[in-house]
């Protein structure tokens, strides 16, 4: 766009100035849009493009008339990837060392990306771009993400011009808890309407593109289309999962097999590609029971038919560019954050807010009752379903491992890119080695311009990334990226020239010392499945990569790294965070007037935690009710209200269990109420219910939910209802509440001391 600077001579009047104008040109000629399209736990192989029998044909078509890509890597988990994606930075560098939960009030652990590390849109902002995002944010800690904010680190605070999506790492594509640039909306419609969250980001991102191009037609755009797809749970309308009926019935064995060998017709993987025998943590197919198959199978359709219901969104997406005249100047990027997720466990998981009970082939078989009595509501809105992880290894294939961790199955994703003017070969594949830190250095250099030296009054650093704009333009160029360390948990790795050195600090020792851990050594040049573990042979090559690996991770501010597996560090990071927090940990809200959202980490894992609720309430009538405090949804969660005139308390176990007390009626007036939860020893907890400070019932809850995501709220019941045989929701209360004090183990203060016996209590 063109720019007017005032340069003539102010005079006394209008009549009296002499008006000359300086026009200068911000946005670079001829400058492209950007789309970046990014899923979420998707596998190197699922695409129909990359060799599954999943129907993904828009995505094909973008692969037809683009390039895919063979060797491209992330960082291995969603967060770091997402702000390596964005910032042209290592995730570490950027101040993210894992997921932004993982605050450990380091640099490499601060919770949002960095203000020296500015993001495409900030960037292109200063070329006068429209910046757009929309979809998955997880860039900003869940104790930023209230009303209140503080919104610096939400999308508009982060360079985009607008944002609508949601905030958190998983969600429910059906009653998803959504964000319209710096507040909370409702969601438009309900599942009975048709609603699903990537069918609803789709038309705000066409519709973000159509409002600028009707005022500003000759501005560029970028546009972030981040889906929550295909992240658990895995939600889809039912008419695509049916579509897969039978598709997947002769297992995961087999399919591995039958991708693999679609893989190497399609030239995506070398020919000379070996295929490594299933992983450990996965049976074989054969020793399913038949019930065990049929349900595994059915979480498969429902991946599938995620996956194919997404592809449609994006073809509704490139078919508006492509009408509008858009597509061919637009830069098109499509990625996946990671590689497939084994959160499914052995058998897969109906709702992921309980905990796997597969210890015994008992339990094992009571599950599989349960869920197959509830087949059909797999990928509905009433489950919050996992595939299990034969699945998950078959959607990586030809690789062995997952998500999180560093071999190529966490970190080698597809990458597809689609600009025609550099492009003279589409269609074609790539095997460059490159790194998610790569892409937006690339954007800049197809653009011919710099990354500003400010931004926002802010030094800014250097791009870590090297732009792979040279692979668009020449398919057998020599690599111009030599070498890229990774770090997820202690979980690490280092590429140097064709070789890669690699430890599994979760699968060495979980929470073990790192100077135990073993590097292994694969010569990934030749041995492109990381199959053969050369490190023995080559004794002096591992110790070389392991010098580089810490030369890497120094530079890139690695350290300190978090010990232990994936869920241990969270909890690890989560303390860590609880303890620079400077807000007193005894909480009081006073002259409430309408229902608010409390979400942050120690709500967050109140479900673990001792903790206690208390509330002052005032009814005018005993017909007066509703939500007094709620955490959770209809998938697992606890919750306080009134329904009959009776205070009650309800303990939602992953929607399979509800353990409920309730009081005797109570008096209209004011009131203080209460529940204290009890966490003991053997995971189970004891609630006992309190009206005026008098114990009125009490109960045990066996079995804890394992999310630890909660949305909490005062004053109502947001998303899907915990009690659902109670209320609908938002069941907002109806009398006033004064006040709510919320007090959690570990966080009394001095006002509470008369709660430190029932904390200390057996």
């Amino acid at each position: 766009m063109k720019h007017k600077r005032f340069t003539g001579v102010k005079g006394y009047t209008m009549e009296d100035t002499r008006y000359v104008y300086q026009v200068k040109e911000k946005t670079p000629k001829d400058a492209p849009n950007v789309v970046y399209i990014v899923m979420d736990d998707m596998g190197f192989a699922h695409l129909g493009c990359y060799g599954s029998n999943i129907h993904t044909p828009n995505l094909d078509h973008l692969a037809e008339e683009g390039l895919r890509y063979n060797n491209f890597h992330t960082t291995a988990i969603c967060s770091a990837t997402r702000a390596s994606l964005l910032t042209g930075m290592n995730h570490h560098t950027a101040g993210i060392c894992g997921v932004v939960e993982w605050m450990t009030g380091c640099d490499n652990g601060v919770g949002h990306v960095k203000a020296d590390c500015a993001t495409l849109a900030e960037i292109l902002k200063e070329y006068d771009y429209g910046t757009y995002a929309v979809g998955k944010w997880h860039l900003a800690d869940v104790s930023e993400t209230t009303e209140a904010g503080p919104f610096d680190h939400w999308p508009l605070g982060k360079g985009f011009d607008r944002y609508y999506g949601f905030l958190h790492a998983q969600m429910s594509q059906f009653h998803p808890r959504l964000v319209r640039d710096n507040g909370h909306v409702e969601v438009p419609k309900t599942v009975e309407e048709g609603y699903h969250f990537s069918e609803d980001i789709t038309d705000q991102a066409i519709r973000y593109i159509f409002h600028q191009k009707v005022v500003y037609p000759e501005k560029p755009f970028f546009l972030y289309m981040a889906f929550g797809a295909m992240h658990t749970p895995h939600h889809a309308p039912k008419e695509y999962i049916d579509r897969y009926k039978g598709k997947f019935d002769a297992g995961w064995d087999v399919m591995r097999v039958q991708w693999f060998e679609r893989q190497k017709e399609l030239g995506i993987i070398p020919q000379d590609t070996e295929l490594p025998e299933r992983n450990e943590l996965v049976p074989a197919w054969e020793e399913l029971t038949d019930k065990q198959k049929k349900i595994a199978a059915r979480y498969m359709e429902a991946y599938a038919g995620m996956l194919e219901h997404t592809d449609a969104q994006i073809g509704r997406l490139l078919d508006y560019l492509r009408e509008t005249g858009e597509l061919d100047r637009t830069v098109v990027v499509f990625l996946s954050d990671n590689g497939t997720c084994s959160g499914g466990a052995k058998y897969g998981r109906l709702n992921c807010f309980k905990k796997p009970e597969e210890s015994s082939p008992e339990q094992a078989e009571q599950e599989a009752d349960y869920v197959l009595a509830h087949l059909d509501e797999i990928g509905s809105a009433t489950s919050f379903c996992h595939y299990p992880q034969g699945w998950a290894q078959a959607g990586n294939t030809p690789f062995r491992w997952y998500k999180t961790w560093t071999y190529s199955g966490g970190i080698k994703d597809p990458l597809i890119i689609r600009y025609p003017k550099l492009i003279a070969d589409p269609g074609a594949v790539r095997n460059q080695y490159h790194h998610v830190s790569d892409i937006t250095p690339t954007v800049l250099d197809i653009l011919g311009v710099e990354k500003p030296s400010y931004i926002k009054g802010v030094f800014q650093k250097a791009f870590q990334g090297t732009s792979l704009k040279y692979t668009l333009e020449d398919g057998t160029a020599a690599d111009r990226k030599h070498v890229q360390y990774y770090e997820i948990c202690g979980n690490r790795s280092i590429y140097q020239d064709g070789w890669t050195a690699i430890v599994n600090h979760f699968k060495n020792a979980s929470g073990g010392r790192y100077e135990d851990d073993k590097w292994e050594l694969y010569h990934t040049a030749e041995d492109y499945t990381e199959l053969h573990n050369v490190a023995e042979q080559y004794p002096e090559k591992v110790k070389e990569l392991e010098r580089t690996w810490m030369i890497q991770a120094a530079e890139a501010g690695v350290f300190p790294m978090l010990n232990g597996a994936l869920y241990g560090s969270r909890t690890q990071s989560i303390r860590m965070y609880d303890s620079l927090e400077i807000r007193e940990r005894f909480d009081r809200y006073e002259h409430i007037v309408e229902p608010f959202d409390i979400i942050r980490s120690l709500y967050s894992n109140m479900n673990k935690r001792s903790h206690v609720v208390r509330a002052t309430i005032r009814r005018d009538s005993t017909q007066q009710q509703g939500v007094i405090f709620a955490a959770g949804n209809y998938h697992g969660g606890y919750v306080l209200y009134i329904v009959n005139n009776r205070l009650t308390f309800c303990y939602n176990y992953g929607s399979r269990f509800y353990h409920r007390i309730e009081s005797d009626p109570l008096p209209a007036g004011t009131l203080q109420v209460e529940y204290r939860f009890k966490v003991k020893q053997d995971g189970s907890a004891l609630v006992s219910l309190y009206v005026e400070r008098e114990k009125r019932k009490e109960l045990i809850v066996p079995r804890l939910n394992s999310a630890a995501d909660f949305v909490s709220t005062v004053g109502a019941n947001k998303d899907s209802a915990v009690a659902p045989m109670d209320y609908a929701v938002p069941f907002a209360f109806e009398g006033v509440l004064d006040a709510a004090d919320i007090i959690v183990e570990g966080y009394c203060t001095t006002l509470e001391k008369e709660l430190e016996a029932f904390f200390d209590a057996d």
